[in-house]
């Protein structure tokens, strides 16, 4: 008697005991994380200030968010904070990927040393950082120690460029990251790509620019939707640093959200500053999924 081939589960029934585990996931990323979305959304169009109520005032949270002095401050600074992050959060971290793939001696060290910083909050990051820029006892007290007393450098009491000392504390904190995401697309490259192009007689700028960035576009990417991920929701370093000061020179958008629902107690304007921070992560993660899915199934 031959045996009859069995028959194959529906699709349904396929991988049923992942299908089940996966469920309390799915339950709380469509109950907190979508819900959350759905609530915050929907009373930012109301006047609640203490306690969230259905009061319904159209767009006038949205228009009094945009003439407030603050809120345009916070957006200027994420602005130049995040257009600077992210170009030099790349530049360094290829750059040190590159170097790091010469198969220097003591790399493992190298790499741990550079990640180190990330592995620290950023509250910490901002405190190391507060007595760093010092001008009493940081750079500035270190340099005029050793005789040059007209040096200035105090960018955490400047208001005019207070961004940039907070700036140089997210760069020492998150560039490791980016270097070891390079790094791992650096050694996906195929070595016989390497030794073509030696033969072919091209500079090693050129196949790095013209031959291995182009292939670690999925790693860039993928690198740029983290980076920018993170600047929209800067929050922590700053405070650590300078608390939003001098005044309101260092203010950005999440400690605007912070400050106006759990200190000046008026939800509907902290609903509506968040609903502008979650239309900027919407911004940068639906091009995001199109490259990675949407041009792989057209493919």
């Amino acid at each position: 008697m031959t045996d009859r081939p069995q028959k194959r589960p529906s699709k349904v029934l396929r991988n049923l005991n992942a299908k089940v585990a996966s469920v309390p996931m799915i339950l709380t990323a469509v109950v907190v994380f979508v819900g959350g979305t759905v609530w915050t959304i929907v009373y930012s169009f109301t006047s609640s200030k203490l306690l969230p109520r259905l009061n319904f005032v159209g767009l006038e949270q949205y228009e009094r968010l945009w003439v407030t002095p603050r809120w345009l401050v916070a957006i200027k600074n994420l602005a130049i904070y995040g257009g600077l992050s992210l170009t030099f959060s790349l530049i360094i971290g290829f750059l040190l990927a590159a170097l790091m793939d010469q198969k220097i001696r003591f790399e493992n060290t190298f790499r741990t040393i550079f990640l180190y910083p990330f592995a620290l909050s950023f509250i910490v990051t901002g405190l190391v950082w507060q007595w760093i820029l010092n001008p009493r006892f940081g750079v500035q007290g270190v340099v005029r120690s050793l005789g040059w007393t007209s040096f200035s450098f105090d960018p955490l009491y400047n208001s005019d460029i207070v961004i940039y000392g907070v700036l140089i504390a997210g760069l020492w904190q998150g560039t490791g990251l980016v270097m070891c995401l390079m790094l791992a697309g650096l050694r996906g490259i195929d070595e016989d790509i390497w030794k073509a192009a030696r033969l072919d007689g091209i500079p090693v700028w050129k196949t790095y620019l013209f031959i291995v960035i182009p292939m670690m576009r999925p790693v860039f990417i993928t690198t740029l939707v983290i980076i920018t991920s993170g600047i929209v929701r800067v929050y922590d370093l700053v405070v650590a640093q300078t608390s939003g000061g001098p005044g309101i020179s260092s203010e950005v958008p999440a400690k605007y959200v912070y400050d106006y629902m759990f200190l000046a107690q008026n939800l509907g304007q902290g609903f509506a500053a968040s609903t502008m921070m979650l239309i900027t992560v919407i911004i940068v993660i639906v091009p995001w999924a199109y490259f990675q899915f949407g041009r792989k199934r057209r493919g």
